[in-house]
């Protein structure tokens, strides 16, 4: 599979598949929850709160892993392994932009001062589990 190929295949499985798990370094160790991922260009965004552990974790290293596409059908499902660098984002425009109504669970509207946005950019992007050539690493 050409890299054209490849960005395609993960493109399909990142819009087939918005819950995912997130997992943050704390204190050495792997810490993961799952998420619902919005995605812009292979950026992925992820709504949270201000006071939650995860932002304290990024605060701390930046570093972060996200799985995405397991379907729990059996051995043979595909899914993605993300590495990423996380930014903290609380501006208005990206509030706006990821948005939705499942969020008025949680939050008052896009102008609540709770809300944060994680901005996920990956710096590696492996599909897995889609034929004998996987994984692949798409090229960034």
């Amino acid at each position: 599979m050409n890299q054209s190929e490849l960005k395609e295949q993960v493109l399909k499985v990142i819009d087939n598949h918005q819950v995912g798990t997130l997992s943050t370094v704390r204190e050495g160790k792997p810490y993961s929850r799952f998420m619902t991922f919005f995605n812009d260009d292979l950026t992925l965004y992820t709504a949270t709160s201000e006071k939650t552990h995860k932002v304290n974790d990024i605060k701390k290293n930046d570093d972060v892993h996200i799985l995405l596409g397991y379907e729990g059908q059996g051995w043979g499902d595909t899914y993605l392994e993300i590495e990423a660098k996380a930014n903290i984002g609380d501006s208005k425009e990206i509030k706006e932009k990821v948005w939705n109504e499942e969020l008025s669970k949680w939050f008052e509207g896009p102008e609540d001062p709770r809300l944060i946005i994680l901005e996920l950019k990956p710096t590696a992007i492996r599909l897995m589990n889609e034929g004998e050539d996987t994984p692949q690493t798409l090229e960034l």
